[in-house]
């Protein structure tokens, strides 16, 4: 069995490792944890070529420190194999849909809501998209469910 954790360092998202976590022990899966970073090659920010690399670069750091953060809970409850991924993309929910498709994953865990500004106004649409595009399970993670279950990412 292979678990996917969309991160995003929220709340919601951590608790998803969490619950994540129980299955991946539960069904001694392989679990992969992925971050999505925007891709900012096609917007117009006026930056100059020096500050664009900057900006992703401080993007692709703090990805990778979200990945740390959760892999660190995953082991600490005992989850045996955890593969991070950061990836680049303008859409965040068709690049978690076409990893989970190429990987073949069976079980997608991911919260209800992330980062965004409009976080407290919708749903996540993120979460929305793939649910619905998704061709496998879909477990969406709401309010914290796993109190004891490890450390906050």
């Amino acid at each position: 069995m292979k678990v996917l954790v969309p991160i995003d360092g929220s709340k919601y998202s951590t608790e998803s490792i969490k619950v994540a976590s129980h299955y991946a022990k539960a069904k001694n899966a392989e679990t992969y944890l992925i971050t999505v970073i925007s891709s900012i090659a096609d917007i117009d920010l006026e930056l100059s070529a020096s500050e664009r690399d900057r900006l992703l670069e401080s993007m692709k750091a703090r990805g990778e420190e979200l990945l740390a953060k959760a892999k660190g809970v995953c082991k600490s409850c005992g989850v045996g194999v955890v593969n991070t991924v950061l990836a680049t993309s303008p859409s965040p929910a068709q690049e978690i849909v076409s990893f989970a498709e190429k990987e073949k994953v069976d079980l997608i865990v991911i919260g209800s809501r992330g980062m965004n500004a409009n976080a407290r106004f919708h749903i996540g649409s993120t979460m929305a998209s793939v649910v619905s595009n998704s061709h496998c399970c879909v477990h969406v993670v709401k309010e914290p469910c796993w109190a004891n279950a490890g450390t906050a990412v």
